[in-house]
């Protein structure tokens, strides 16, 4: 106890000290005269509650979801610095027990960020037993390298990624054809390619590594396993790779893979039984014509609020024509079935007030606008499985799988990917249905 005492009012004083994390007080009486304490008597030792941690809270009910999910990590708050704990392989020998994982990560709000999505990252390689502690440095390597060097190494990965990236969105925004549609640009890059890139910066700033296959990998593997997130990841980290001019692994479009509707075409889609009840129950007569609309051709989200819709006039062909302005250009689409026109009531067109405006606002930003609404409904499906359920109804009426593709506004490769499981029971049963026909002719 070397601090100077402070006085009480009774004429003693106060001291106090930590010891193997206990504080003991103690009461002493300062003699002047002899220029030191005359007696010291220790009264009691008290541990003094730890001062909660501004990340407590937010750890206990992070942890309590990656137990409820299954997850066999969680976050552990280690002084002023995060890492991981649970369960993991051993590092000599078979068989796994409870370990920590150190991530050398400050406890604070950006440290914490940047645990979750290593969390993510490991827990896909234990899924895929592909962890390995040779590439996780130990404490005492960690303690040996100098902070100075590991600080350089570390930035000097930071600005080889940063212009990597700067090259790509610079490319992005210059390339012609997108450039076509200015909406459209904006809306794909600020959705479909920002999130992802910039979860890339965050898991190298914690993996540390140079912009290479295992910095995409370890990034492809924070998304979950048959995800429509892993799969655009996967599209955009391969673009990226052209770009730098690196060999992505031969099975990178299968670990990327999953997504579409062979996963949709396991899920329950709606049947048009649930679709027209559906419709029924909601109230707003604006907001259902924009469910009927999607329903009959096919629209994405948005496409409702930028497409030509003359055609639905009486005497008129019937053909909604989407604008140039939307995600993918221009392109038309035939009502499926044709007699939904009639019964959802498309001649008169009524739509909600939704902000249109590209200068004010995105397609995005549209797109979720009805999803929000159709959410409020409590419908039982999402606006995009309209659209699923009228292309899987246009591949069992037979519509060729280009021309359905064309209406939806993508590409024959993307339409048969997603729709694989419901186009190869139609070709199965025509082939099966052309033998029959044969054998009694």
């Amino acid at each position: 106890m070397a601090a100077l005492p402070r006085e009480c009012d009774s004429g003693h004083f106060h001291l106090g000290t930590w010891r193997g994390g206990v504080r003991l007080d103690a009461l002493a009486r300062w003699c002047p005269a002899r220029y030191g304490l005359q007696c010291v008597l220790l009264l009691y030792i008290v541990p003094h509650a730890a001062v909660a941690h501004p990340l407590d809270l937010q750890l206990r009910n992070l942890n309590a979801g990656f137990r409820a999910g299954g997850l066999p990590l969680q976050i552990e708050r280690r002084g002023q610095r995060l890492g991981l704990r649970g369960r993991l392989p051993r590092r000599c020998g078979d068989g796994q027990a409870v370990q920590r994982l150190s991530l050398g990560l400050k406890a604070d709000a950006s440290g914490l960020e940047l645990a979750v999505q290593q969390l993510q990252v490991i827990c896909g390689e234990l899924a895929s037993g592909r962890f390995n502690w040779d590439q996780r440095p130990t404490s005492r390597s960690a303690g040996a390298t100098s902070h100075s060097a590991a600080s350089a190494e570390s930035a000097g990965h930071d600005e080889e990624l940063a212009a990597a990236l700067q090259r790509f969105q610079t490319r992005f925004h210059q390339d012609p054809v997108r450039r076509r549609h200015p909406a459209g640009l904006r809306s794909t890059w600020s959705s479909a390619y920002r999130p992802y890139l910039q979860r890339l910066q965050r898991i190298q700033q914690v993996q540390r590594l140079p912009l290479g296959v295992p910095l995409l990998l370890h990034t492809l593997d924070s998304y979950p396993v048959a995800s429509r997130s892993r799969q655009q990841c996967g599209t955009v980290l391969a673009a990226l790779a052209h770009q730098q001019g690196l060999c992505l692994p031969q099975d990178w479009g299968q670990r990327a893979g999953g997504y579409g509707l062979h996963r949709v075409g396991h899920r329950a889609l709606p049947s048009d039984q649930q679709i027209l009840a559906a419709w029924e129950a909601i109230p707003n007569r604006s907001w259902r014509w924009v469910f009927g609309a999607m329903a009959t051709y096919g629209l994405r989200n948005h496409e409702v609020f930028f497409c030509d819709r003359d055609g639905l006039r009486p005497g008129g062909d019937q053909v909604v024509r989407v604008l140039g302005s939307s995600k993918t250009g221009e392109h038309q689409s035939w009502p499926f079935p044709p007699e939904w026109v009639q019964h959802f009531q498309l001649q008169d067109v009524r739509l909600p007030a939704v902000t249109t405006d590209l200068k004010r606002c995105t397609l995005q930003a549209v797109g979720r606008r009805v999803t929000d609404q159709f959410r409020r409904y409590s419908l039982g499906f999402s606006p995009y499985d309209l659209r699923h359920a009228w292309a899987v109804r246009t591949i069992h009426l037979g519509l060729p799988d280009t021309v359905a593709a064309r209406m939806m506004g993508h590409s024959v490769a993307i339409h048969t990917r997603p729709y694989h499981h419901w186009i190869t029971r139609r070709d199965q049963q025509q082939a099966v249905d052309a033998a029959l026909a044969r054998r009694c002719a």
